[in-house]
């Protein structure tokens, strides 16, 4: 069962019960994987050469940029070195924001 709300449709879970949609929280992973990623953008690098730097494979950084790799806080550190940004802005959710993520 659907409502109207300005702009579109809202799902409803129940017939007299509809949720507005809110933010959508990310986990610490999915923070950092994108974090990560927007970073090494930014500075226009390669995975392969976040990986070579890290000492970790180009399979690995993907994994990670991606969310499926549950990351060790050493790896962590390895690839903000990588990267070049403290690991405390990789795990910070203000940062490398995007205006499309508000």
């Amino acid at each position: 069962m659907y409502s109207k709300v300005s702009g579109g449709l809202r799902a409803c879970n129940t017939r007299f019960f509809c949720m507005k949609k809110t933010a959508k929280t990310l986990t610490a992973r999915a923070v950092f994987a994108r974090n990560l990623r927007r970073a090494r953008r930014n500075r226009e690098i390669t995975q392969e050469v976040i990986a070579f730097d890290s000492g970790l494979t180009r399979a690995y950084v993907s994994s990670v940029e991606r969310g499926a790799r549950n990351i060790s806080i050493d790896n962590m550190g390895l690839l903000a070195d990588a990267v070049g940004v403290p690991l405390k802005d990789l795990v910070d959710p203000e940062q490398f924001k995007d205006p499309d993520d508000l």
